[in-house]
């Protein structure tokens, strides 16, 4: 290594050893890390520990740190020539955007739409821990600006309703801006700002770095499943993020259970019920508290294999979208796959959604557990009542996942521009909590309907003699347009608090279980 580095990279050692021993531990490392912006600093710390540490004495001698960052300015290396097209050591705009296009899936409509996303930009030097003013013996002698990373949701390659949002955060890092007013990221700003990021091996990760410091998106987006890096496949965090989701949706559907037999109940049988009050008094005289949480066994138990088969489709839908080529998915490809792999799930556990319908319907006594009333479903009515209002289900998909994302991206919008926020900002929890629960709540609206009908048509063979056409036709002659949004109010009612629980125990079991926000 030249000289100029190792005298750069022992000023960054001891800037980075705060005690001054020699050493740098996990401590040390999750300082820097933090004042970064980095989520779970400690644990970001300890993989760079892992990575560094050849002694495994529990910390890093100088001679091991130069070590490590020699082998990873190497990849990093490899990463920004790849991006800089024309080897002019600095990274453009031009070039940033064939990347993006190229290799990300993502096209922006022109420059400026990127050149706003720089407005985040802090004039004058940051003493940030690697930034090349700090550490670098022979600084560059035009004008610095510091790209600020902003809190938001980044989740790069994911479901995410800001997935796009990704790579226009990331361009808000170093760069230097010329007299001219063009834009370009240096070798050193490149290297500096990555010397502490573990685990970087693609353009993809990072990005993944760049997103670190995130807020979780809570908005219903049923149809997408959730995206997992490289190296969370390789590490496992994929299947804790399942389980983690898993046990926040067994919660919450525990806990909005008596509001969820209500709205099937008005769903089937109208208004002979009145209204929710009467609905609610009627239910726990003839079965008791209790009562209220019928069919909800069952409404928890297909959590599992849902999941497990959305997870799998997608997969395997992205696979097939991308082709041989190694680029990421645009957000249109991403929401197909996933729409895919919701009808795919839906398809294998729908029985299960009809026999939740009949038990959340049951009187007192009239079966024995699931195993009787799907012996009894199964002996009256044949293999086809499993699959009774299969078709209205399926295309109630798209559109409650498409209008619930443009909603979602519309009111954020919405508050970002009322408060004077830059757009690429992300706002607060309790903001994205309220964005998620109106944009749910407007995807429920259009595809209610659809959702009234299949619920008839699963609940019992009196409408058997009925397409899904025909019951429409009939609840609209019978009880008007309203008939048609029966239990409207209660599934407006859960929406909220089912979020908010969701939100809770999901970061609750997540931390339990070690999963980072990567």
């Amino acid at each position: 290594m030249p000289e100029d580095d190792t005298v750069r990279l022992e000023r960054l050692f001891n800037k980075l050893d705060h005690d001054g021993d020699g050493r740098i531990n996990v401590t040390d490392l999750a300082i820097a890390l933090k004042k970064r912006g980095v989520d779970k600093p400690e644990s970001q710390a300890t993989l760079i520990l892992t990575d560094s540490d050849t002694d495994l004495s529990g910390d890093i001698t100088l001679e091991e740190f130069i070590n490590y960052a020699r082998r990873h300015e190497k990849k990093l290396k490899l990463i920004f020539t790849n991006i800089d097209r024309n080897h002019d050591g600095k990274l453009d705009l031009n070039e940033i955007l064939v990347v993006c296009k190229e290799q990300l899936g993502i096209e922006f409509k022109n420059e400026t739409e990127v050149r706003e996303m720089i407005k985040r930009i802090a004039e004058g030097e940051e003493d940030t821990v690697g930034s090349a003013a700090s550490v670098n013996p022979h600084p560059k002698s035009s004008p610095k600006k510091r790209g600020m990373l902003s809190k938001r949701t980044l989740v790069e390659g994911s479901t995410s309703k800001a997935a796009t949002s990704t790579v226009k955060n990331s361009l808000a890092m170093d760069y230097t801006a010329r007299p001219d007013g063009t834009l370009e990221i240096s070798w050193e700003d490149w290297r500096d700002y990555l010397i502490l990021s573990p685990h970087v091996d693609s353009l993809t990760d990072v990005l993944r770095y760049w997103r670190h410091a995130t807020y979780l998106d809570i908005g219903e987006d049923t149809a997408v499943p959730d995206d997992f890096t490289v190296q969370e496949m390789q590490t496992g965090m994929w299947w804790r993020h399942l389980v983690a989701g898993g046990f926040a949706g067994a919660v919450s559907r525990t806990s909005t259970a008596p509001l969820d037999r209500i709205k099937v109940f008005l769903q089937v049988h109208g208004k002979s019920m009145g209204g929710l009050r009467s609905c609610l008094k009627s239910m726990i005289q003839e079965g008791g508290v209790l009562s209220l949480w019928r069919g909800n066994f069952v409404n928890v138990l297909k959590i599992a294999p849902e999941s497990a088969l959305k997870f799998m489709a997608y997969e395997q839908g992205k696979r097939f979208l991308k082709g041989n080529s190694n680029r990421e998915l645009r957000i249109e490809e991403r929401f197909l796959a996933g729409s895919l792999a919701g009808a795919f799930s839906q398809t294998l556990i729908y029985p299960l959604e009809v026999v939740k319908t009949r038990l959340a319907l049951r009187k007192t006594g009239e079966f024995k557990g699931i195993f009787d009333l799907t012996y009894k479903m199964y002996s009256k009515e044949g293999f086809k009542v499993f699959y009774r209002g299969y078709l209205p289900n399926l295309l109630g998909i798209l559109p409650y996942a498409g209008i619930d994302l443009a909603i979602y991206e519309t009111l954020k919008k919405y508050y970002l521009s009322r408060n004077n926020s830059d757009t690429n900002e992300q706002p607060g929890v309790l903001v994205l909590l309220a964005c998620g629960t109106m944009s749910s709540a407007c995807g429920q609206i259009a595809s209610y309907p659809l959702a009234l009908v299949r619920t008839r048509l699963q609940a019992s063979s009196t409408f058997e003699n009925y397409s899904m056409s025909g019951l429409f036709k009939s609840i609209v002659q019978n009880e008007g347009l309203v008939g048609l949004y029966r239990g409207l109010m209660p599934n407006f009612m859960k929406v909220a608090p089912a979020v908010s629980i969701s939100y809770v125990v999901y970061e609750r079991v997540r931390n339990m279980l070690g999963v980072e926000m990567t």
